[in-house]
């Protein structure tokens, strides 16, 4: 079955139930943290909040790297329980999370791992996601993640957006759209064209003060060396 008969499918599922606010970035990094360790490792998942520290704060696969602590975690894992997207699995010496995503919003493994690599590391190519992908599924192109990633986008609740290609870019970036909107970055203006120049004599002014101020210091140092 090709991935287009999937999403077929896929259409007729019930709408995704997506948070009725926007996430803040504690919160998804935990929740990439918790879909990235169920897929790659399961048979250290679910996670406590101790292994979840960690996986949040890893310096590898995390951009930007976060320094959080336990009660950073702990909040917003409360937080999202609220919503209905973490819960607590019992048993056992620790209490151990474990999201809800694939049922809440209807995720199939492929858009889960672009998902996840979004949440971890920001907006990045289909050919970034494609790469760093294998872990967690293994695309066969990247017109098959490009296939992925216009499906998440093209629902009547969408989790993904692609951005506007910047000058000098062959491709375009896509991002989540978990943490509202995303702002439409502007190509910075080369500095010397907002920027009037210096003037040369003040330039000039500069540098003799500078030199001044050296021989200066080299007249003391002599000085010294002298007594």
């Amino acid at each position: 079955m090709t991935f287009s008969s999937v999403t077929n499918l896929d259409a007729e599922r019930k709408p995704r139930n997506l948070p009725k606010r926007e996430l803040d970035a504690v919160e998804i990094r935990v929740l990439g943290c918790l879909m990235e360790k169920q897929m790659a490792t399961p048979e250290y998942y679910p996670l406590t909040v101790n292994a979840l520290v960690a996986a949040c704060n890893q310096k590898s696969n995390r951009e930007p790297v976060m320094e959080l602590n336990d009660g950073d975690v702990q909040r917003a894992l409360d937080r999202l329980q609220d919503e209905k997207l973490v819960w607590k699995v019992m048993g056992g010496r620790a209490v151990r999370y474990d999201h809800n995503l694939d049922l809440q919003w209807q995720l199939d493994h492929r858009s889960k791992a672009l998902l996840t690599l979004l949440f971890l590391r920001g907006m990045q190519t289909a050919g970034e996601l494609r790469g760093r992908s294998d872990r967690l599924h293994g695309f066969d192109s990247v017109a098959e993640t490009e296939e992925t990633l216009q499906w998440m986008a093209g629902s009547s609740e969408p989790l993904v957006r692609e951005m506007p290609r910047r000058p000098g870019q062959k491709e375009s970036r896509w991002t989540h759209l978990l943490g509202g909107a995303p702002a439409i970055e502007e190509e910075p203006v080369a500095a010397a064209a907002t920027t009037p120049s210096e003037p040369l004599s003040a330039r000039v002014a500069r540098m003799e003060e500078r030199m001044a101020a050296v021989e200066e210091e080299l007249r003391e140092l002599k000085r010294k060396l002298g007594e």
